[in-house]
């Protein structure tokens, strides 16, 4: 027997030897019947094909088989964990009669199994404690589909301290449920394979792969699937056809604007006027050519004098000299008549 991976694993079933030999015998009427195939596995390289046909009976009982059988020998008391897989195919017959697919036995003769899994018409059954009691357990066939079963059992004969416990397709369909799974002191045996009502004609058979026996239930529980790891979010490409919010922050450094000085006018020369009389020059454009400094026309024209547009400006100068002795004469005059007007008096 290969070695084992664990020091809790009491020993595989699993065909990975490429043949029966982990098993203690078989009950077949040939070998062909209890094959060892690579074509439909569920885990490793092997996988066992068990095919019944009717009339096979290789030990002169009740029904017609092709089993494995391993001496387990548990005792009253003892826990074990059991693992398993089986498929049925596209074409396994369903039929309204029992058709047992694994059982543990009792050593004693005859009689049902105290713990056994059959089919009746297109569910699978587990049931403890023999044919008159209920049903504990029951789920379709679903043909094609391997089952893959993990059983927790502790062996007694007392009903209240037996119990029997399963896990199907990594899912718990059933919590301990106790309940007498031994037969007085007759010890148990393993029996897998396929063993069916004689009443059956179609020829059937059934796939089964990695039997294990073991006391914990890490080594028999496949581990669950691992997380997938979440990606991160890809970063969102610009889309250059968008068209940007206004209230959104230009942070584009702006080019800056040259500007290009405009072409000054020409400028006429200009002569700075004396203040004449305590009056500010006016601002039109003066005659260079005046000898006294004073506009010829616009509003300073008038402040300076009684000049005109078009009027020289040497004429007006000599008519003010002409008025001014004029009233010379006049204040020169006044008061020499006065004297004359008091002289006469």
């Amino acid at each position: 027997m290969p070695a084992l991976a664990s020091a809790s694993i009491i020993w595989k079933g699993d065909f990975e030897t490429g043949n029966t030999s982990q098993w203690t015998r078989q009950q077949s009427v040939a070998n062909s019947r209890l094959q060892v195939v690579t074509d439909v596995v569920r885990d490793g390289r092997y996988a066992l094909k068990a095919t019944v046909k009717q009339g096979d009976d290789p030990i002169n009982a009740s029904g017609n088989r092709n089993e494995l059988l391993y001496l387990t020998h548990e005792t009253q008391g003892k826990e074990y964990y059991y693992k398993w897989s089986t498929l049925f195919p596209s074409n396994y017959p369903v039929h309204d009669s029992w058709q047992v697919i694994t059982q543990w036995h009792q050593e004693g003769c005859c009689g049902s199994p105290p713990l056994e899994f059959f089919v009746r018409g297109d569910k699978i059954n587990l049931r403890v404690g023999g044919n008159t009691t209920p049903v504990l357990w029951q789920t379709s066939i679903n043909k094609g589909n391997w089952h893959d079963f993990v059983l927790h059992v502790k062996w007694s004969s007392d009903k209240k301290a037996g119990f029997v416990e399963l896990w199907h397709n990594g899912q718990h369909v059933l919590p301990k449920t106790y309940g007498a799974n031994q037969f007085g002191k007759d010890l148990n045996y393993l029996k897998m394979g396929l063993y069916r009502d004689d009443a059956i004609k179609p020829e059937g058979f059934i796939y089964h792969d990695g039997f294990t026996m073991a006391t914990t239930l890490e080594d028999v529980m496949p581990p669950a699937p691992a997380p997938v790891e979440e990606q991160p979010a890809p970063t969102p490409v610009p889309d250059d056809t968008t068209i940007p919010n206004d209230t959104t922050p230009d942070t584009t450094t702006p080019s800056p604007i040259v500007e290009t000085p405009a072409t000054p006018a020409p400028q006429l020369p200009t002569t700075q006027l004396p203040s004449v009389g305590g009056q500010t020059p006016g601002t039109s454009t003066p005659v260079s050519n005046n000898p006294n400094g004073l506009p010829n026309t616009g509003d300073a024209a008038m402040a300076g004098g009684c000049s005109t547009s078009g009027t020289s400006g040497t004429l007006p100068f000599a008519g003010a000299l002409l008025m001014l002795g004029a009233v010379a004469l006049r204040r020169r005059r006044a008061p020499a008549r006065a004297l004359a007007r008091r002289a006469k008096r």
